[in-house]
């Protein structure tokens, strides 16, 4: 049977509080997990697939799990095994609903149609990998790891396209929706905007015949840590160790207002699919701060036992899927059914 896909409906920043508090938080326990935590399961990354019917985890135990979000009992879930080191990052392929992409600190990237549970297409020797990112189109994407160097890979070969050295810490990358440009965050607390598929700077300052010099987003303190650009495209945020997120303006590169209300660094982000609210996960502090885009107000505070460093809300509606305890959590996902 075909998935129900409903119809996505915004709220205004007045009654998003009313609407969301009144929503419960479901817990999906993995059976590899320790009883009372996380222990060595804790999850590292959480992906929605494009029409919001699945979500994937992956753990530091190895663990790679894709669950159905209305189905918390493990049965019901996909266990994809192969990795042997703790997965790093995953992510489905933006234009294909069962075709997810697994990155492992041993420098393995996987391919996944999670339909029959095959891995497809293996790519190695990558070094410490830890981060993905998909073109929009589907078609490659782009994985980094701890020695600042970039691939470009496709799901269709066992080899890099290409590879790219970066001149400083690379934290997290991003696409622009057009898949034109890439969004780079750097360990100086800084955002590189460079064309892709050839990494080059965009963007420079121009001062009257003297040498340009490349532009920047200077929006941090310390280490920018993650970048996530709104779905309508007219904010792009960047999180950092310095626990404020900076919302860019993406016509001026300006910054429009900076968000305050987390404690510790902002490790992840995630924003809703109509770009109205923004949530950010960190490893310390406690609870889960939802934000106004537009004004930066905060409209809504999720008490939580434990720090959440991991944050993403479904493709479709107002469903939010965290880490908390090193196990996975949705709030929303009974929403329909009340």
């Amino acid at each position: 049977m075909a998935p129900i896909v409903r119809p996505r409906q915004s709220l205004s920043k007045e009654k998003f509080s009313a609407y969301f508090g009144g929503l419960k938080s479901t817990t999906y326990h993995d059976p590899g997990s320790a009883r009372g935590g996380g222990g060595t399961h804790n999850l590292r990354s959480i992906a929605w697939n494009p029409l919001g019917t699945l979500v994937a985890t992956g753990a530091a135990d190895r663990t790679l799990r894709v669950w159905n979000p209305e189905k918390p009992n493990a049965r019901f879930s996909t266990d994809l095994k192969g990795h042997t080191a703790p997965i790093e990052k995953v992510a489905f392929n933006p234009v294909k609903d069962a075709e997810l992409c697994s990155v492992s600190s041993d420098g393995t990237v996987k391919f996944w149609d999670v339909r029959t549970k095959n891995c497809f297409n293996e790519v190695r020797g990558l070094g410490e990998a830890f981060t993905l990112a998909w073109a929009p189109g589907g078609d490659t994407l782009i994985v980094g790891n701890k020695a600042d160097t970039v691939f470009v890979l496709s799901p269709t070969q066992n080899t890099p396209i290409s590879s790219h050295q970066q001149p400083r810490q690379t934290n997290q990358i991003a696409f622009c929706w057009s898949g034109s440009r890439v969004f780079m965050t750097t360990g100086e607390g800084e955002t590189r905007i460079l064309s892709y598929p050839d990494f080059e700077p965009v963007l420079f300052h121009d001062y009257g015949g003297q040498a340009r010099t490349e532009f920047k987003l200077h929006g941090h303190t310390s280490s920018c840590l993650t970048a996530e650009l709104q779905p309508t495209g007219r904010y792009l945020a960047t999180g950092g160790s310095d626990s404020v997120i900076a919302l860019w303006d993406t016509t001026d590169w300006i910054c429009q207002r900076t968000i305050t209300a987390m404690v510790g660094p902002v490790r992840s982000m995630s924003f809703t699919f109509d770009g109205s609210f923004i949530v950010g996960g960190s490893d310390e502090g406690a609870g889960l701060e939802i934000c106004h885009t537009e004004t930066g107000e905060l409209v809504h505070s999720f008490k939580t036992a434990s720090s959440c460093p991991v944050v993403s809300w479904a493709p479709t509606r107002y469903c939010l899927a965290y880490a908390e305890l090193g196990v996975l959590r949705i709030i929303g996902v009974d929403s329909d059914r009340k």
